[in-house]
């Protein structure tokens, strides 16, 4: 029986309207990526703008590729510009779930969702049609049918261009999601680093109340599972507990503490 591209998971709790819990993983690696799915978080966040494999090294991103597709776990792939010819690229390579940074306008976020689809807003899309990984290399004979159905891209709102453009980019047609990034909304507000900022804070809100209305699924990162709790409450369906790095800091330094014997200082 030829092969056929299962659900995309994210996308089903998105039109459910529940709420994905998710990991960044820091590592880069498919052997965590691939526990990630055994312990059942709905996706793994690899965040190719910050670091990582080069976006287009296909031995590498098939590798991470493979791990979430063995547990069912959906890859959160971010790129590290919104060039549509990458996009097309990682959707190639079995990417289903790409998340766009630094978006400023409106027409960038068309172009790539465009870039996305065979048949887009009524008419055609701008996704070449060959025989890659994501069809199974020509075997999955329902790729075209849906494809389109299973794929999300997302934007990441992190600056006052895209704050200021947000109503044109939430109406662009098959959005898929909207990442509130609230660290670099700090900097391009004026206050680096200060996300408690009460001029962060309301461009914050003013990305999730617009984005709520609108019918956009909005993520965000978790700061602890109070605030995880509470923004899941508010309107975000896609949520950030935490990373790779971030939760080994925070057991090793627990054993550290633990520990009743000397250690160097």
């Amino acid at each position: 029986m030829p092969p056929s591209r299962r659900q995309n998971g994210l996308r089903a709790r998105f039109d459910e309207g529940g709420v994905a819990l998710g990991v960044l993983d820091t590592a880069y690696s498919p052997t965590l990526v691939e526990f990630y799915g055994d312990l059942g978080v709905d996706f793994v966040w690899v965040d190719l703008e910050h670091g990582g494999p080069s976006p287009w090294d296909a031995g590498a991103m098939e590798d991470v590729l493979r791990a979430a597709e063995r547990t069912g776990t959906e890859l959160v792939v971010r790129l590290p510009t919104t060039d549509p010819t990458l996009v097309r690229k990682a959707l190639d390579l079995g990417v289903r779930n790409v998340f766009l940074p630094r978006v400023e306008s409106a027409d960038e976020v068309r172009a790539a969702v465009r870039s996305s689809r065979f048949r887009y807003d009524g008419g055609p899309g701008d996704r070449g049609l060959a025989s890659p990984r994501a069809r199974r290399w020509g075997l999955a004979e329902d790729y075209v049918d849906t494809e389109d159905n299973e794929t999300l891209v997302g934007v990441t709102i992190e600056n006052r261009q895209s704050l200021a453009n947000l109503d044109e980019i939430l109406a662009v047609p098959e959005l898929g999601f909207v990442f509130i990034g609230p660290f670099d909304l700090s900097v391009s507000l004026g206050y680096p680093g200060d996300i408690d900022h009460p001029k962060v804070q309301e461009a914050v809100e003013t990305i999730l109340s617009t984005a709520v209305d609108a019918g956009v699924p909005v993520g965000g990162l978790g700061f602890g599972m109070d605030d995880v709790n509470e923004k899941a409450k508010h309107g975000y369906q896609m949520l950030n507990l935490g990373s790779t790095t971030g939760a080994l800091k925070g057991v090793v330094e627990g054993w550290f503490e633990a520990y009743d014997g000397e250690r160097p200082l």
